[in-house]
């Protein structure tokens, strides 16, 4: 029997801190937040691992060390709305929920948004979070977010995501084609003005649907 409480302290200490993320918000957050209630009963003695672990659909959950440099880097706060593009299990959105003041979060597949929403009443995360059942992958309605964060990758960036952002909003999104896919953070610093940082190298599954580059055709 997997003893929990000892492979959660271990994934922090192995994988967590050594990936530069030393925000005790953050630390204390993984610990607080039970990462194994949110991945397939039959890959729970997975959960604490350094792998993707398979959702079904082709989705598949981030490896911890990214989900925690996400939440870093996006710096949430009480006070923001947060857009998440991607549900999947429903545990990074719980992450954003414990840090923002409403979460967004929409699921290109129904069954992975109903299982997702099943998990967050059951561990009574939901009183801030709406979930939404749509292709979100080239941007989501008209609202404005402070934080915006896209669990895929995408080969371009598609504009919208950033015309979403309030001045002062920050967007987690991984870029490029797979095996050179960079994880940046764009900030929007003014109306008209954006900061982007690579975070670092990584590779995930795109979005459905993801924005695709003009490709030269022979």
């Amino acid at each position: 029997m997997l003893d929990m409480e000892q492979a959660r302290f271990n994934m922090i200490a192995q994988q967590i801190r050594p990936n530069d993320v030393l925000d005790e918000k953050v630390l204390d957050l993984l610990r607080l937040v039970r990462r194994e209630l949110y991945v397939p009963e039959d890959k729970r003695d997975m959960a604490f691992m350094e792998i993707e672990i398979p959702l079904g659909h082709g989705a598949a959950m981030w490896k911890p060390r990214l989900e925690a440099r996400a939440l870093q880097e996006l710096n949430v706060t009480r006070s923001d709305r947060a857009l998440e593009v991607g549900t999947g299990s429903g545990y990074f959105t719980a992450l954003l929920s414990s840090l923002a003041a409403h979460v967004t979060s929409v699921e290109i597949v129904p069954e992975l948004s109903a299982a997702a929403a099943k998990r967050l009443q059951a561990h009574h995360r939901d009183n801030n979070i709406t979930l939404e059942v749509g292709d979100a992958a080239r941007g989501w309605g008209n609202g404005k977010y402070d934080v915006i964060v896209l669990t895929g990758s995408t080969p371009v960036l598609p504009a919208a995501f950033r015309d979403s952002l309030n001045v002062g909003g920050r967007l987690f999104a991984i870029v490029g084609d797979a095996p050179a896919m960079e994880a940046q953070l764009i900030t929007r610093v003014a109306d008209d003005t954006f900061e982007t940082v690579n975070i670092m190298e990584t590779c995930v599954a795109p979005l459905q649907n993801a924005l695709q580059p003009e490709r030269f055709v022979f």
